[in-house]
């Protein structure tokens, strides 16, 4: 133990502090706060935003198409820094999106099949009836290949919003939020590797279904380490990025492999924990090869009590969260107001779909599968709450920006920007003033 801090029952267990902690811990726990990553992404928001319509604008917008790549012979492998982001950056986004939902369906509260069918029929409902309400107004016009902008829904933002209410929602409903959430934004990815891809090259498809194959028997063969998976997901990435498809849907496809499995068990390392108490007291430890073989036995149990999928997730949460979603926000969310048009058909296609395509489509799609008796309704969530959910759902922000940018020629990108921050906007206000009224009559009418 460290010389400052005395052992004590009190602390026996923890791990000894030293000066850092005093900067480090703060850190550590806002990190964990449930909307800490929501309010990061909105002050990037408003970061880009206020750069975009500065005098630093030209500035701002040259730097993001700084091209940085590697060239090995007549291999040329470069891109932008935008593209760099938005390639890279959101594959381990959509990654960890999909290790939340597998966790969800095998370790979490959607082992329930009929629990997983509403939360997935919840998200088909949000992925196909926005995309109605945009082909009203676009149907037959040059924004008619953004339908794909209204499908999916911002976790992060969401995860925020319901964070605010607090202890006024059951917890069901933030199960339901972020698994339907989390389904429709890895829906929204085969969107975009499909619609919005180039012409395939399917030698290249080969090579990425036999890096697939190969990540398969690694999980079969029990090979444990991180940093071998990285480096043939990496090779399996760069087969897609070659082959026309979007490559982002890398990261879904390698979290669904993910093992969900513990190499070892709770009371295995138990076993091994009193072995290693038992076979020399505390101040008998001397360092030697024994014994640091011995700790290193039980450290690795001990992290490997740990899933695959747990312990990516631990892993890669604030990376995502703190590094990869803002800098997506600071080099995707800057719109200039100036050229704008709040008029724009695009704007409002975008508006509507989201405004009244998210509640309608999700509530709607919901209720066919409960009335259909394929799907029930978690205990203490209600329709009312489905339909305030709903509302929050059309906070599109990431995906739908994300998405745009595929779509939109250059001279459309700032209407259809607009259209996802007013929309966004009005969703998350609606959502939070509708769940808020309705929890309170809700618990006026219990009492």
């Amino acid at each position: 133990m460290s010389k400052r801090e005395k052992i004590t029952p009190t602390n026996i267990t923890r791990l000894p502090k030293g000066y850092i902690d005093w900067i480090s811990q703060p850190i550590y726990r806002f990190i964990h706060i449930e909307s800490a990553a929501g309010i990061v992404l909105f002050v990037s928001t408003l970061v880009a935003i206020s750069l975009a319509n500065s005098n630093l604008s030209e500035s701002f917008t040259r730097f993001w198409q700084i091209s940085v790549g590697v060239t090995f012979g007549d291999l040329v492998f470069e891109r932008s820094l935008h593209k760099w982001i938005n390639d890279v950056g959101m594959t381990l986004f959509f990654f960890l999106i999909a290790l939340e939902l597998k966790r969800e369906l095998v370790l979490g509260e959607l082992r329930n099949p009929r629990l997983a069918i509403l939360s997935i029929a919840a998200a088909l409902g949000g992925m196909l009836v926005p995309p109605l309400f945009y082909f009203l107004i676009q149907f037959g016009e040059s924004g008619q290949h953004g339908w794909g902008t209204v499908m999916a829904t911002d976790t992060a933002f969401v995860i925020g919003c319901l964070a605010l209410l607090g202890r006024s929602i059951p917890s069901s409903l933030r199960i339901f939020m972020l698994s339907m959430a989390v389904v429709d934004d890895i829906g929204a990815i085969f969107v975009v590797a499909i619609g919005y891809g180039d012409s395939v090259n399917w030698m290249s498809i080969l090579y990425a279904l036999l890096g697939f194959i190969i990540v398969r028997v690694m999980g079969f063969l029990g090979i444990r380490s991180i940093v071998l998976f990285s480096i043939v997901g990496g090779m399996i990435w760069i087969a897609i990025d070659m082959s026309g498809i979007h490559p982002t849907i890398t990261g879904v496809i390698l979290g669904l492999l993910t093992p969900t499995n513990k190499w070892v068990s709770k009371e295995h390392l138990s076993i091994i924990m009193d072995t290693v108490v038992s076979s020399s007291t505390i101040e008998q430890w001397s360092g030697d090869k024994v014994e640091g073989e011995t700790l290193r036995t039980a450290a690795a149990a001990a992290r490997e009590t740990l899933s695959p999928v747990e312990r990516l997730e631990m892993l890669l949460h604030p990376w995502v969260g703190f590094v990869v979603l803002p800098l997506f926000a600071l080099s995707n969310a800057g719109v200039s107001l100036t050229t704008a048009n709040l008029t724009s058909p695009i704007t409002l296609a975008i508006f509507l779909g989201f405004i009244f395509g998210k509640p309608i489509g999700i509530t709607l799609f919901s209720w066919i599968a409960v009335r259909l008796k394929i799907a029930i309704l978690p205990e203490n969530l209600n329709w009312g709450m489905i339909i305030g959910g709903g509302m929050l759902a059309g906070i599109g922000f990431t995906m739908a920006l994300f998405i745009a940018e595929l779509a939109y020629d250059p001279n459309q990108i700032n209407s259809a920007k607009l259209g996802i921050f007013l929309a966004s906007i009005f969703s998350a206000f609606l959502g939070i003033i509708f769940l808020r009224y309705f929890s309170v009559k809700e618990k006026r009418k219990d009492a």
